[in-house]
């Protein structure tokens, strides 16, 4: 019986064959993602947000002023900062998406569907990788460069701030401490013991002025001991009088009404230092609401403009 003998097969042109077979299959030749493309579009466009925050940072600081009637008014500023955001966002995210789109590999014998699609997850990717870059680089020492204006401005509010703080729930300290270093409160004290021009007391002449001291402060404490809903104990007015007819040398009636009035004046400037505060405090919470819900439109407004931008570039790389 006759045997066929097949002649050995050359490596060599087995795996030419080979390569030939995966050249032709468009799948070997396509990548669904370049991740090149994104990484340029996403560079690009957390630079010139980076840029274009800092500018927006110098033109904020330019036309605010801590002065009465000079700058722009606060709703102005709010309004100017959302529409910055706004913009920057979109300039940023379109050059992203531009970028990521064109600078992509073309795709061969690939449905213009499925092209697409892979034009508009191109632009989101780069998208997203910038805005996470942006957010790291600004939490970074990057940041600081930021913030420095702003903590700036914010030491005014700051200061503003704390004073109505300290009216709010002003204490007078104890100790030979002057009116200035005692707090609102020791305005008040102070008035309690005030006495008229060219009145002399021998009795206030024969205190030491840490008797003194110590005086306004327990008088302080019975001021704020109250609850400013309440008035104030007629134990107290009788005994604050005492102290206020001794060192003035009014009449135990008169020094009674002072003290009276003295304390509903206190309480009113308490009152509305505690409105104040509030209202401020009321202020900030809409204005951060307001700041985060414009952020999210920002942003969303970014990712679309990033993916339509993204097939733009796509259509001028294939064409």
């Amino acid at each position: 019986m006759a045997t066929t003998r097949t002649a050995p097969v050359d490596p060599l042109e087995y795996s030419d064959g080979l390569s030939d077979a995966y050249a032709d299959s468009p799948r070997s030749s396509t990548c669904a993602v370049s991740w090149g493309a994104i990484a340029a579009g996403a560079a690009a466009g957390a630079s010139l947000s980076l840029i274009l925050l800092i500018l927006g940072v110098g033109l904020g600081l330019s036309s605010v002023s801590p002065w009465a009637r000079e700058g722009v008014s606060a709703a102005s500023f709010g309004v100017s900062t959302i529409v910055w955001l706004t913009l920057t966002q979109l300039l940023s995210s379109a050059m992203g998406g531009y970028l990521a789109g064109r600078l992509r590999t073309k795709w061969m014998d690939t449905d213009p569907d499925e092209v697409y699609f892979r034009d508009t997850a191109h632009g989101f990717l780069a998208w997203a990788v910038a805005s996470l870059a942006t957010a790291a680089l600004l939490t970074s020492a990057i940041g600081s460069v930021l913030s420095g204006g702003v903590q700036a401005g914010a030491a005014v509010v700051e200061g503003v701030a704390s004073s109505a703080t300290v009216a709010a729930g002003g204490i007078v300290a104890a100790g030979p401490m002057s009116s200035m270093e005692r707090g609102p409160m020791a305005y008040f004290v102070d008035s309690l013991f005030r006495r008229s021009a060219g009145v002399e007391s021998a009795q206030t002449s024969e205190r030491t002025m840490a008797t003194m001291a110590n005086e306004a402060a327990e008088v302080g404490r019975i001021f704020t001991n109250v609850s400013r809903s309440e008035p104030l104990p007629p134990e107290d007015i009788q005994y604050v009088g005492q102290l206020v007819a001794k060192r003035t040398g009014m009449s135990q009636h008169d020094a009674e009404k002072r003290v009276t009035d003295i304390y509903a004046r206190a309480q009113a400037r308490l009152n509305d230092a505690e409105v104040a505060a509030r209202s401020s405090a009321d202020k900030a919470r809409k204005a951060s609401a307001y700041a985060a819900l414009w952020t999210f439109v920002s942003l969303l407004s970014g990712a679309f403009v990033a993916s339509l931008a993204a097939t733009y570039g796509g259509r001028q790389r294939d064409a």
